[in-house]
Order: structure tokens, then sequence, then C-alpha cells
């Protein structure tokens, strides 16, 4: 038998849902704190869960970015928000911010447990800043967004990275988002 953890359900700052307290939760709404009240940011710049869905395998995946950050309605930021080691979610949010869009990749890929912060240039897939102070705040983000290149990934390289975001994201524990697409 099956027993499920009871847990506690909390008040999402940007979207002001109700939602379970579990996992890397906390840190998401530290990060989400963070956006607003000090880099700026209005809420309705953060959307919270992106939809992401692709095929693969003949078979439709479904999952959720933890946050992406638009300036001008444009996707300029994925983060991840995480507890534990950061640097080992870099492939993950980059190839999150590489698949998000099929018309260009989002120019910024982040991985954050709400104290730190490490920022990828997501079509390099390169380290660009560590510390929260490598978040840009709105001015910058908008900026950085219109000197970004807008690259297309050919058909074959996003098909593997389809294939790496499908494997992290399924190893990820302590979610309710789990299973979203029927398998987990």
């Amino acid at each position: 038998m099956k027993t499920i953890k009871p847990y506690e359900m909390i008040t999402d700052y940007i979207t002001g849902k109700p939602i379970a307290g579990v996992g890397a939760e906390a840190n998401r709404q530290a990060v989400e704190r963070l956006l607003v009240e000090q880099k700026g940011f209005l809420p309705a710049d953060i959307a919270v869960d992106m939809p992401v869905n692709f095929i693969i395998a003949g078979k439709v995946y479904t999952s959720a970015l933890d946050l992406v950050v638009f300036v001008e309605s444009n996707p300029f930021m994925v983060i991840k928000c995480a507890a534990g080691s950061l640097d080992s979610r870099q492939k993950e949010v980059v190839s999150a911010a590489r698949i998000l869009r099929p018309d260009f990749i989002v120019p910024y890929a982040a991985a954050s447990d709400g104290q730190t912060a490490f920022v990828y240039d997501a079509v390099s897939g390169n380290q660009i800043g560590e510390g929260t102070e490598a978040l840009p705040e709105a001015g910058r983000a908008l900026e950085l967004f219109s000197q970004a290149r807008r690259v297309c990934l050919p058909e074959k390289r996003l098909e593997k990275e389809y294939l790496i975001f499908r494997s992290y994201d399924s190893m990820n524990v302590n979610s309710l988002r789990q299973g979203l697409d029927g398998s987990g």
C-alpha cells in the first residue's frame, strides 16, 4: 500500500494560487520574490509552471518549466528552481531554453535555490554568471534581449535537446508535476 506524505499548502507569490509546499517549492518562492522585489520584474512578466510539450519517440511528453521570465511578451530566461547542487541542473535548464520556442532559443537559462544562482547563455550552454547578482534586472533584461542573436536549432539538434530535457526532467523527485504525461 502506497502512503502519500501529507503536505502543507502555501500561496504562490506570483499567481496567488494555493500550491503544495513540496520539493523545492520554498526555493521557487524565494526566486519569485527576488525577481519582483529586487530585480524589478512585474508578476505578469513571470510564468509559473509554464507548460512544455513535444513528441519524442512517437509519444507526447508533457512537463512544466518552473519559471519563465518574459520581456516585451518574449521569453527571455528559463529558471530551474532546485535544492542541492545547482551545477547539476545546467543541462536540464539549458535544454529547456532551447526547446521552449521552435522559432528561437530563449537566450538565457538559470538554476537557483533562492540563495544563489548559476546563469547560462542558452545558445552556447556556457555559464556566464554566478550568484543572484548575475540574474539581470528588468531594464537590463530588455537591453540583453534586444542584443541577443535569434538562433533556431536544426531539427536533428532539437530532437537531441528533447532527449536531454526529458532525461533530466523525468528524474525530478518530490514534485506533484511528476507524471503529467501519464508516465511518471
